[in-house]
């Protein structure tokens, strides 16, 4: 229930309202965190050849749709998605981290998967860009008060 002091609307289920109070603070962490794993993969498909991947392949397919240099982009791209996603995990220097994997995602979503349409099951950029901005979302909030960026005292 509403009281003056209160801007938060009233709940339709008020016996939940403990359950939200106790779980709130694990909210932001858990975007951050799993935004940053769900990157980690495709960098070490890059930089480490894991789960099958290859960075001259990487590069070739970057060359082949204009970007260049390829080879120097392929690892690049490794990195942020690697470690940039590490850091996104750590909440280390995230707002940084974050704007890389959000401009990195952008650039798939116009220059790979634009012109195949809007679905991920058609290859189109949905499934780019919502992590596009879910980690300018990251990049504008910074990592909270669950991570290493709070426990430093300091952030981007």
């Amino acid at each position: 229930m509403n009281t003056p002091a209160s801007n938060a609307p009233a709940l339709y289920i008020p016996a939940l309202a403990g359950l939200y109070r106790g779980a709130s603070s694990a909210a932001w962490p858990l975007v951050r965190v799993v935004t940053g794993l769900w990157m980690m993969p495709h960098g070490a498909q890059k930089l480490f050849g894991w789960f099958g991947g290859n960075i001259e392949g990487i590069a070739g397919f970057f060359a082949k749709i204009g970007l260049t240099p390829a080879l120097p982009l392929a690892y690049a791209t490794g990195v942020v998605e690697f470690f940039g996603g590490l850091l996104l995990v750590l909440g280390l220097w995230t707002r940084p981290a974050a704007a890389a994997a959000a401009v990195l995602m952008l650039i798939a979503a116009l220059k790979v998967h634009l012109a195949n349409g809007f679905f991920w099951s058609q290859g189109g950029y949905e499934y780019p860009l919502m992590w596009a901005l879910l980690a300018f979302a990251i990049a504008l909030r910074g990592a909270g008060p669950l991570s290493l960026d709070a426990r430093i005292g300091r952030e981007f």
